[in-house]
């Protein structure tokens, strides 16, 4: 069967949260006031409930909350947009009952219980929903057909994208070289109608213009739709999106990460609002450390050095002071581990734990550094990289840099070149894409080095 229901799973997932938000809406109300669902339609919480319906159609109309694709259906995406949708409704509800005149006759405890389960079911039915559909068309069902139009390089590459991730559900039916004089359009549109093909990928760099024109025509006969695959490679490494100028398509190719307004904004405000938390829960911590290098050791807490920053620019890095304050004198050069004699006592302690960077949070709210991203380097180590691997360094500073990065968490401290260069490979992969849930999940692991005192 072409097509396989198009629109299906967005409409089933719209459909389900209306359902799972009614239902925690129910539930909480029984959990909380104990005298039987009947009684919800007997007073004003049946309007509540009512405005809370109206309120999530609104927001997910708003912010497209079930626009995707099978290639974009995966579990990052769906918890994302989910709890946008989430957020944005909670803050409406409770600006509606704010402003609404019997806003204190309703539970607040009912509203935070209701949202609760919601996110909770509704998350585990996404988790169970792609679980499903990864394993049943992996087993051979719900796919989709296709075929290739070339037989180049470009070809063998769409065709081992599919072979590798059989979860989306596509199963290859052949391939035509129309380059070749034993194949024709004809014979295309043949097999396209013998085969029931729901795709036809068309590798553009092997085809001319009337050929294409053609396998269009034959693609709106035989209602299948047409993927042109233009063939960037070796050129085109970084991440690109088209934009129309009147009805011609442009390119926009990213040369540096978060170049769109949206990943910057998203970042940026993630930035401020952790730090600030950090600050504010954290400065009983802040005191502690304070005292503790104030009273085993003279001179000042605080310790700045210059590192390399975004561009390139080069700023001044804060830390608590893990050294002696005549540490200078034996020339800058990397620390040695647990047996460089510069280090205090209570340093070596803030270096296992990583407190000695908390500091840099200031940095941070000044815009000089992100919460995640590659660490600022000494220029000496800038140099040193710019020999080794001077495009993949290039491309870090790009961005700015990070409290704490993967490189980080993986590698460690890096003294040597193949450490610096090991540390900057795992670095560009997250510049590869960017996501709150990969900044968050990369804090979690830097918790567990502190905690584990595995921080250098």
């Amino acid at each position: 069967m072409k097509n396989h229901y198009p629109g299906l799973l967005p409409k089933a997932h719209l459909w389900t949260d209306v359902v799972l938000l009614n239902l925690s809406f129910f539930f909480a109300y029984v959990f909380r006031f104990e005298d039987g669902i009947s009684t919800i339609f007997e007073n004003q919480y049946v309007n509540l409930l009512l405005v809370a319906n109206l309120v999530w159609i609104f927001t997910i109309y708003s912010l497209k909350t079930y626009r995707f694709t099978r290639l974009s259906y995966h579990f990052n995406t769906q918890i994302g947009n989910f709890l946008k949708a989430i957020t944005v409704h909670g803050a409406l509800m409770m600006a509606f009952l704010y402003l609404s005149k019997q806003g204190e006759e309703y539970s607040r405890y009912q509203f935070l219980m209701t949202y609760g389960l919601f996110l909770t079911l509704a998350i585990s039915f996404r988790a169970g929903a792609i679980l499903f559909l990864k394993l049943f068309r992996q087993a051979g069902y719900n796919y989709n057909r296709y075929a290739i139009v070339g037989k180049g390089d470009l070809a063998t590459l769409i065709r081992e994208f599919y072979v590798q991730h059989r979860e989306l559900g596509y199963r290859f039916s052949g391939a035509v070289d129309l380059s070749s004089t034993q194949n024709s359009v004809g014979d295309l549109e043949t097999m396209v109608k013998e085969k029931k093909l729901d795709y036809l990928y068309c590798c553009l760099s092997e085809m001319n213009d009337e050929q294409v024109k053609e396998v269009i025509r034959i693609g709106e006969r035989q209602r299948t739709h047409i993927r042109l695959v233009p063939d960037f490679r070796g050129f085109m490494t970084n991440m690109a999106s088209i934009e129309y100028h009147d009805m011609y398509p442009i390119i926009q190719i990213n040369t540096k990460p978060f170049s769109s307004l949206n990943e910057q904004t998203v970042k940026r405000a993630f930035d401020l609002i952790f730090s600030v938390i950090v600050m504010i829960l954290g400065a009983p911590v802040f005191f502690l450390v304070w005292a503790a290098i104030k009273i085993t050791s003279p001179g000042p807490v605080f310790f700045k050095q210059q590192r390399s920053g975004r561009w390139g620019e080069l700023f001044y890095i804060y830390k608590f002071r893990s050294m002696r304050v005549d540490a200078d004198k034996m020339g800058l050069q990397h620390s040695k581990g647990d047996d460089d004699p510069r280090i205090t006592p209570i340093g070596r302690i803030l270096r296992k734990s990583r407190l000695d960077e908390l500091p840099q949070f200031i940095n941070v709210l000044k815009g000089e550094m992100s919460v995640v991203g590659p660490r600022p380097l000494y220029k000496y180590d800038v140099d040193m990289l710019m020999e080794a691997a001077p495009h993949d360094f290039q491309r870090l500073l790009t961005v700015k840099p990070g409290i704490t990065s993967i490189g980080q968490i993986n590698v460690g401290y890096a003294d040597t070149v193949a450490k610096n260069v090991e540390r900057l490979k795992y670095d560009l992969q997250y510049l590869k894409s960017y996501s709150v849930f990969d900044d968050v999940q990369l804090i979690f692991r830097t918790v567990q080095v502190m905690v584990l005192g595995r921080g250098q």
